[in-house]
This record gives C-alpha cells, structure tokens and sequence, in this order.
C-alpha cells in the first residue's frame, strides 16, 4: 500500500499523539517525542508494527508523541493511514 494523500490523526493533548502522512517515494519514519529518551525505540517499534500490518511501503509517517500509549500509537497510526487512502 502507498500513501497518496496527505492525511492526519490524533491531538496535541498530554498522552495522545499526532500521525502525519504525506506520499513519498520509500517509506519514512519521523518521530518527534517528549520522551523519546525513554520510550522513542518502543514508538518507532510500534508504528512499524502497524505498517508492517498495513503492509504500507511507501510514504512518510510524522509522529508527534506527547506521551502515548501503545494502543494509542496503533490506532492513530492506523487511522492517518485510512484516510491518506480515501478519495
């Protein structure tokens, strides 16, 4: 799957993140995270996961992270990645 349009999920809000997506030619993961010291190979881990399970292959994912969860990042993750596909 590629990503074809630009698209978004989630809030700025302590312990949730946002999910940008745009089209690019390989596949790109940019995480920006408040506690990206801790936790920032535990993100990245997990939104391969959900791209792994998407089998997306091309775009770039933008991660703003203030602090989520797992079950978080997946859902927001999945839900950019939808609606980048919608027409």
């Amino acid at each position: 799957m590629k990503i074809i349009k630009k698209a978004q999920a989630g809030t700025m809000q302590s312990s949730d993140l946002m999910v940008f997506t745009e089209p690019s030619d390989g596949l790109e993961i940019v995480i920006d995270s408040t506690v990206a010291k801790q936790y920032g190979h535990l993100i990245r881990a997990k939104v391969e996961e959900v791209l792994d399970r998407m089998e997306v292959t091309q775009g770039t994912i933008r991660i703003k992270d203030r602090g989520a969860l797992d079950y978080a990042i997946d859902a927001r993750v999945q839900a950019a990645v939808l609606r980048s596909q919608e027409a």
